[in-house]
C-alpha cells in the first residue's frame, strides 16, 4: 500500500474515531453521526426542460435507495440578464444562456407535482433556488431544506431568506475560500440556522486529485457540523472514499445515460450507477459501525484454523526407530496435528514406530 500523501494529514479515518457532531432534520430523516448517510441525486437540468423526463427521473431515482432527489429552479428572468456567458457552449437550440435558462423553467403548479411526485415515492424533494422569487416558490411547496449551490454562497439577500424560514441549509463550497466560508457560516449561526456543509470542486468533471476528501476533516473541525461531499468526479468512487472518511450526506448529479443531452453528464453517475452507490455505502455504514476484535475473531476462526492449516507429517514411508531429517518430514493439510511453525522440534526426534508416508505426526509418535 502507497504511503499516504501530504494531502491525507488530517483526514478521517472511521466514523468510531470522530467528535459527534449535531445532527440536522431533513424532512424525516436525521442527517449526522449515527445516522445513515443522506444522499442526494441531482437531476439539475439533465430534464432538458422536459416535464415528464423530469417526472421518469423520480421514478427511476426512488429505485436506487437514495432519500432525495434535487433539481434546480431556474426563473430566467429573475436570475440572469441576456448577458450571461454560456459555461459550456453545448446547446445547439438555445442562442444564449439565458435563453437555455428559460427553456428550463416549470410553472409553480409543475413544480408542485414534482413535489408530490416525490413524496409518492418517498424521496425528499430539493432543488436548488436562483433567485428571489425561486426562494419563494420552494417555500410556497413546504420543501424542507436549502440546498445552496457553490455559486451562491455569498449571495446574502438569498441566503438571508432562506435561513428565516428556519430550514436547514446545505453550503456547498466549490468557489469558497476558508475566508468567505467562515464568514457565510458566521452570518447563518447568527441566524440560528441548521447547517451542512458539503466539500465541492467546481470542475466538470472532476478529477481524482481535485475532489479534496481531505477538506472534510478540516470542514468538521471548524464548524462542528454534518459535513458531506457534493460530487462532481462521475463515478462512484469518491462518493465512496467519502463514507468512509464519515460524511454525513453525498450529492451526485445523475442522469440516465453518458448518452444524455446535456452540461453535465461528463460530471454525473448513471442511475444505475447511482443503485450501487446507494449498496456500497450502507456496506461501509454497516462495516464501520461493527468494529473487529481480531483476538475474539481469532477464537472463533479456530475450527477454519484447522481445515486450512497445515500440520507436519511424514514425507514419506519412515521405519520406526528413524531420526528425523527435513528431507523425511513435509507440511501439509489440514491443520489437526502438530503445527506447521513448529517444524523445528521434530526434526532431529526419533520416531516410536514406522509412520507411512503423509501420517500426521504426534508427540506421541516420538521417542
Amino acid at each position: 500500500m502507497r504511503a499516504c500523501r501530504a494531502p491525507c494529514q488530517g483526514m478521517i479515518l472511521s466514523t468510531s474515531r470522530m467528535e459527534s457532531t449535531p445532527a440536522i432534520s431533513i424532512g424525516s430523516h436525521l442527517v449526522g453521526d449515527g445516522h445513515p448517510c443522506f444522499i442526494i441525486a441531482e437531476v439539475a437540468q439533465a430534464h432538458d426542460g422536459s416535464l415528464g423526463t423530469a417526472h421518469a427521473y423520480i421514478d427511476a431515482v426512488a429505485k436506487t435507495g437514495a432519500q432525495a432527489i434535487k433539481f434546480q429552479t431556474h426563473i430566467a428572468a429573475a436570475e440572469s440578464t441576456p448577458a450571461e456567458q454560456f459555461r459550456v457552449h453545448f446547446s445547439r437550440q438555445d442562442a444564449t444562456r439565458y435563453d437555455y435558462w428559460r427553456r428550463m423553467e416549470f410553472t409553480p403548479e409543475q413544480w408542485a407535482g414534482l413535489a408530490q411526485h416525490a413524496a409518492e415515492r418517498n424521496l425528499v424533494f430539493l432543488s436548488s433556488a436562483f433567485s428571489l422569487q425561486a426562494v419563494d416558490l420552494l417555500d410556497a411547496l413546504g420543501m424542507p431544506a436549502w440546498k445552496v449551490g457553490s455559486g451562491e454562497t455569498n449571495t446574502w439577500p438569498m441566503l438571508e431568506r432562506m435561513a428565516r424560514t428556519g430550514k436547514p441549509l446545505l453550503l456547498s463550497t466549490g468557489l469558497s475560500d476558508w475566508r468567505s466560508l467562515d464568514e457565510t457560516v458566521g452570518r447563518l449561526r447568527r441566524e440560528r440556522s441548521p447547517l451542512a456543509v458539503l466539500q465541492c470542486t467546481t470542475a466538470y468533471p472532476c478529477p481524482p486529485e481535485k475532489v479534496g476528501l481531505n477538506v472534510l476533516s478540516e470542514l468538521r473541525r471548524r464548524f462542528g457540523c454534518p459535513v458531506g461531499l457534493s460530487d462532481h468526479s462521475g463515478t462512484i468512487f469518491a462518493g465512496l472514499g467519502a463514507v468512509t472518511l464519515g460524511a454525513n450526506l453525498l450529492e451526485v448529479h445523475v442522469v440516465f445515460s453518458r448518452d444524455c443531452f446535456g452540461p453535465d453528464v461528463p460530471a454525473s453517475v448513471t442511475t444505475a450507477e447511482l443503485g450501487q452507490l446507494v449498496t456500497g455505502t450502507r456496506f461501509l455504514e454497516r462495516a464501520l459501525d461493527a468494529p473487529l476484535d481480531k483476538d475474539a475473531a481469532a477464537v472463533d476462526l479456530a475450527e477454519l484454523r484447522r481445515i486450512f492449516g497445515k500440520s507436519v507429517v511424514a514425507g514419506r514411508d519412515l521405519p520406526a526407530g528413524k531420526k528425523l531429517t527435513l528431507d523425511d518430514l513435509a507440511i501439509k493439510k489440514p491443520g489437526t496435528g502438530i503445527p506447521a511453525n513448529q517444524l523445528d522440534r521434530v526434526v532431529g526426534r526419533v520416531l516410536r514406530r514406522a509412520a507411512p508416508a503423509d501420517t500426521l505426526l504426534a508427540d506421541e509418535d516420538f521417542e
